[in-house]
């Protein structure tokens, strides 16, 4: 039976919406759509202090922030784009357009096609996430997405270079400064200067994801993230400074991001609580990944291997750190994870930022039943049919049975016009 050596809050709270923030970004929404650009001036004054006359960039802009990026910076962000493109070309050539005759005169099919146009939101906050630029913009265009608009707010009243320059670089056909839910609202609703798109994704606060809540339906959506959750496994096989600054490093995200460690060795329970209390003396987040770990920070210790895998799959953690002597295990028997991350060469932050698998994944135990951002969330699968006269002869017949149990005597009239038709001779019943 497991045993906790250091409780925190209950992760499954994490994406609940207070009532406040609700009604604010109800408000919001119905304020742009009565009032479009007018509205969404006036509250990217109000939150961003940002009114510039025109909220999406000129080529010109862009081309002043990328200058302003130093070469080492660009460098870095070319190598992560590549390595999220060639993972992405690769789940893409992996989906397929299917055709099949199920019997003989009936044509069956699906075509896969990316949708027309999504927005992808790059928060802007705390921290400038150039990364999830990438994330999203990159694998966007991959899946085939004619129109990807890239939209980040200002950084101290400025569009940030860096993230502009991810967003070129990653290929954005349109790029807008502009923040939150009024940002998420005229991109979806539409305003007289801003054509609205088919789907938004990308990671925010509590508002963005309340916003992605309310706006879904009038548009599609990547998912719904809370806060960055991360699970560290490990054995005896791996050492406390590890283990703590993996867990902090993910901790430093939000105060409340939870990050809990299961274990196997109470040796390494108890050493990991030590050296986390030595590493927030000097880490420059401290004041963020301290309030983190003390309110949300978890440490567990399992009875075996089994009960690790158990448990972990109960958490269903965004992300899944395995530090124990075989990691392939946790990769076999694991079901309920955002991303893997196996051994210790690797590590969150690689995800994060640059090793090519893509960071926005499903927190608050959605990994339960879906994964994370991918070139599959950008593509619709639609199907088709065709069929020869005697094969829909044959279909036709048993569609008229169904139909009439049923009691669709519309429906059974097709069926039985078809049958009529392409074999005179047969009797069937009229529908009426």
């Amino acid at each position: 039976m497991a045993h906790i050596v250091k409780p925190g809050m209950n992760v499954d709270t994490q994406l609940s919406i207070t009532q406040s923030v609700h009604d604010t970004v109800r408000g919001l929404i119905a304020d742009i759509r009565a009032r479009g650009d007018g509205a969404l001036r006036e509250h990217s004054q109000a939150f961003d202090g940002w009114n510039p006359p025109q909220f999406r960039l000129s080529a010109e802009q862009i081309a002043l922030a990328v200058a302003q990026v130093p070469e080492e910076q660009l460098a870095s962000i070319r190598f992560s784009l590549e390595q999220v493109r060639t993972f992405a070309r690769a789940q893409r050539a992996s989906i397929h357009d299917v055709e099949i005759e199920t019997i003989p005169g009936v044509t069956l099919g699906h075509r896969v096609l990316p949708v027309n146009s999504v927005a992808c939101y790059v928060p802007g906050g705390r921290y400038p996430m150039i990364a999830s630029a990438i994330m999203s913009v990159a694998t966007a265009k991959v899946a085939g997405v004619p129109r990807v608009v890239a939209v980040t707010p200002p950084k101290d009243g400025q569009p940030y270079p860096a993230t502009v320059a991810t967003m070129h670089l990653a290929g954005a056909d349109e790029i807008y400064i502009m923040g939150g839910v009024q940002a998420l609202a005229a991109l979806a609703l539409g305003t007289p200067s801003i054509a609205p798109v088919d789907m938004l994704v990308g990671p925010g606060n509590a508002y963005v994801a309340e916003a992605k809540r309310q706006l879904f339906g009038q548009v599609g959506i990547d998912l719904l993230a809370g806060p960055t959750e991360t699970l560290v496994i490990a054995d005896d096989t791996v050492d406390a400074e590890m283990v703590a600054t993996d867990l902090l490093g993910q901790a430093e995200h939000g105060t409340n991001s939870p990050a809990v460690l299961l274990t196997t060795s109470a040796t390494l329970a108890q050493d990991v609580q030590d050296e986390i209390g030595r590493q927030l003396t000097r880490l420059a987040t401290a004041e963020v990944a301290g309030r983190a770990w003390q309110d949300y920070g978890q440490i567990i210790v399992a009875e075996d291997e089994d009960e690790m895998v158990r448990l972990a799959d109960e958490i269903a953690s965004e992300h899944v750190q395995v530090l124990t002597r075989d990691p392939d295990v946790f990769l076999a028997r694991m079901t309920n994870y955002g991303s893997l991350f196996l051994g210790p060469e690797t590590n969150v932050a690689y995800g994060d930022k640059a090793i090519g698998t893509n960071h926005i994944l499903p927190t608050g135990r959605a990994a339960r039943y879906t994964g994370g951002l991918w070139v599959g969330k950008f593509l619709k699968t639609v199907t088709y049919q065709r069929a020869t006269r005697e094969a829909s002869v044959v279909v036709g017949r048993h569609c008229s049975v169904i139909c009439g149990v049923e009691g669709f005597a519309g429906h059974q009239r097709q069926a039985d016009l078809r049958v009529e038709r392409y074999a005179p001779a047969v009797a069937v019943g009229t529908g009426d």
